[in-house]
């Protein structure tokens, strides 16, 4: 009984990600995490343009509350809104961008696009990047196209741990296109970055004694 819940309750969550996402793909939407409280459900939005996620007097968020309370079955859903500093650090959104410029510029403009939004998230500061783009690009064959940039391991404790990823797919003239990013983040300390300390000078010092008897120091 415990685990059919679990399982309806994980369900539930997808469908509230996935309507959340298609409601604000154009708003700066990134992602969603959802809490279960003593006193409802606590929703946190993720988005760069949080004034088009709230809408005019928070009128967006008074009709999507609704509409998670009657169509999907939340209790007291209480929605809260997270800006995120630096679009291009954010894997979920640079997806999403380089899905909606493929479809505004054409699949003929893969490489601009690719390289455009590898070489914003460098400059943004991230160690380094990843961005593949997959399908019928730009012949009748489907194909991959990789765009990497600066230092991304792939695999161990950093890729496993450190490593921020987001896949996205849209559906274009040419078919379903596919973008799956990667990004290091600038705030990673790498284990084989090894700093060197600057050489400290020592300088030996002997005691004497003069003809008074008394202790005398000199450098040497």
């Amino acid at each position: 009984m415990i685990e059919r819940k679990f399982i309806e309750e994980s369900i539930r969550e997808l469908k509230v990600k996935e309507f959340l996402e298609k409601e604000f793909m154009h708003r700066g939407y990134s992602h969603i995490s959802i809490q279960s409280t003593p006193v409802g459900h606590r929703i946190i939005i993720y988005t760069s343009r949080p004034g088009a996620v709230i809408g005019r007097g928070g009128e967006n968020i008074e009709r999507i509350t609704q509409i998670l309370k009657e169509k999907y079955k939340l209790e007291n859903p209480k929605i809260d809104v997270q800006v995120i500093e630096n679009i291009f650090l954010d894997p979920q959104i640079v997806a999403q961008k380089v899905c909606l410029q493929l479809a505004r510029f054409g699949v003929q403009k893969f490489k601009a696009v690719g390289y455009g939004n590898l070489q914003n998230i460098l400059n943004a500061g991230a160690i380094g990047a990843e961005i593949v783009i997959s399908g019928k690009v730009p012949g009748s064959k489907a194909a991959s196209w990789k765009f990497t940039g600066g230092y991304l391991p792939k695999s161990g404790y950093i890729a496993d741990n450190y490593v921020l990823k987001a896949k996205k797919q849209i559906l274009l003239p040419a078919g379903i296109i596919g973008v799956s990013v990667k990004i290091l983040p600038p705030n990673v300390e790498l284990p084989d970055n090894v700093k060197i300390k600057k050489e400290i000078k020592v300088e030996e010092v002997k005691e004497e004694m003069d003809s008074d008897g008394n202790s005398k120091l000199e450098k040497t």
